[in-house]
């Protein structure tokens, strides 16, 4: 006979790596005689009625494997879909083919309902940075990403420029002191936030073991592209805010939801390829079913990380501001790496991933950076359904960060620092501004789906020393 393949025992049915070994023993070793055929036939019977072989002396242990099997039991394996949903791009001219083709892959899950590319998109891990997707009734651990809550926070000051000529000195202080960048670490004075009592820190085994790391990198940011700055603000005529227009001081801060976030995500991401095969392009846009403890687990989850994300920013801006003797006339944040339930135009209910999208109801504010030296752009949404009702997150990288690396130097850095009059505390040559996409042109492709309401310029800039 010839020995059966470990694909063909797969097409019969024997998923599992230790089952399979263990038919092609026994097989190997008790069916020589026998037909390709009547071994099928044999471990098809085997695989449908198991009970009926466990006493046997031979199958019998293959039967066992098949008895106390629950992991398999919920083990699913998916093809890719031949005909997707409908997937929009927006600035097409200035995303890189990568990242096209991720995005056409993952419309081919067969949860997925919709999609959307913003013109800042890029290649990332998985789901394209700038990327997003309606889902039904399942959640992607992987295209939320692994800085659950990445967000924005703007704060605008009643002060002029007169401001900054007076003290900055004490601007660049407090941001030295009050702030922490990089990987591990805590601020030099533990910070404090209602967030750390949160009953949900109780409701799962990895939140009770993550909150100790949550309580000390609390008010803290992460590295790469995470940043806290000061700089002026111009409110255009008719704002949202109420406020009058003109030229205001503007506090901005960049970060996410630090271990915490990260954890969760590789985490639950691990559970949904443990139980969700998928072809190995897409292999990490593994899904949770939202009706079942694993998806609700990691929606609660989710959810925590992206409240301790924002809780971070409340540090930030608070401890930043009592420091400086000064107050927020009003203050604009959102997410930009989470997942929300919302309803398409055609009353079907999804769930919406933006990995690096920031949401774009109608009349909703967020706010869009360039790079450190080029202007970030306050916006109200229009609601554009074809979009799911998202906006890019920023400029978007023209080159990675190594690439950047190799390209620039430390002097040229500091020359386009100096003609526009910006100061960098920390930072790095892998996030100049020449690495990023011009934010006028990624503006200028999305003015179907937002309304600019301010414009914000960089004037003191504090980042990780990567």
């Amino acid at each position: 006979m010839s020995i059966l393949k470990t694909k063909e025992l797969s097409k019969i049915g024997y998923t599992n790596d230790k089952a399979r070994s263990l038919v092609i023993n026994i097989i190997s070793k008790h069916y020589k005689h026998h037909t390709k055929t009547e071994i099928i036939d044999l471990l098809t019977l085997i695989l449908k009625q198991p009970e009926d072989y466990i006493q046997d002396e031979i199958v019998g242990k293959i039967a066992e494997t098949l008895i106390n099997r629950p992991k398999q039991l919920n083990f699913n394996t998916y093809t890719l879909l031949q005909e997707t949903g409908m997937l929009k791009i927006y600035g097409g001219k200035e995303i890189d083919h990568g990242a096209k083709k991720q995005m056409e892959n993952t419309m081919a899950l067969p949860i997925v309902v919709q999609g959307a590319l913003m013109p800042d998109a890029h290649t990332g891990y998985g789901l394209p940075i700038g990327g997003v997707l309606a889902t039904s009734n399942a959640v992607i651990p992987y295209a939320v990403g692994v800085d659950i809550g990445c967000r924005m926070a703007l704060s605008i000051i009643g002060e002029s420029d007169s401001f900054f000529k007076r003290y900055s000195h004490q601007m660049k202080v407090a941001l030295k002191e009050l702030t922490h960048f990089g990987m591990e670490g805590s601020l030099s004075k533990p910070a404090n936030h209602d967030i750390l009592d949160s009953p949900l820190f109780g409701e799962t085994e990895l939140l009770k073991r993550l909150q100790g790391k949550a309580a000390r990198q609390l008010g803290t940011s992460g590295s790469g592209n995470h940043f806290v700055e000061f700089g002026e603000i111009e409110l255009f005529e008719g704002n949202d805010l109420g406020l009058l227009p003109g030229k205001y001081m503007g506090l901005l801060s960049h970060s996410g939801s630090r271990g915490l976030g990260a954890n969760i995500a590789q985490y639950y991401t691990k559970i949904a390829m443990d139980s969700c095969k998928l072809p190995s392009e897409v292999a990490r846009m593994a899904w949770l079913d939202m009706d079942k403890a694993a998806g609700q687990e990691y929606w609660l989850s989710m959810n925590l990380a992206g409240d301790y994300a924002k809780a971070c920013h409340d540090v930030i801006h608070q401890s930043l501001l009592k420091s400086l003797g000064i107050e927020a006339l009003a203050k604009v944040e959102n997410h930009h790496n989470f997942a929300w339930k919302d309803t398409l135009l055609d009353g079907r209910e999804v769930i919406v991933h933006r990995k690096g999208a920031t949401p774009a109801h109608q009349g909703e504010l967020g706010i869009i950076p360039g790079s450190m030296t080029t202007a970030a752009y306050l916006v109200r949404g229009k609601g554009i359904a074809n979009s799911l009702y998202s906006a890019s997150h920023g400029a978007g990288r023209a080159m990675s960060r190594s690439k950047a690396k190799d390209s620039t130097t430390a002097s040229d850095l500091k020359k386009v620092l100096s003609k526009a009059g910006v100061t960098l505390i920390g930072g790095s040559v892998e996030e100049s501004p020449k690495a990023y996409k011009d934010i006028e042109k990624i503006m200028a492709a999305q003015t179907d789906l937002v309304e600019v309401q301010g414009k914000f310029k960089p004037r003191i800039v504090r980042m990780n020393k990567d």
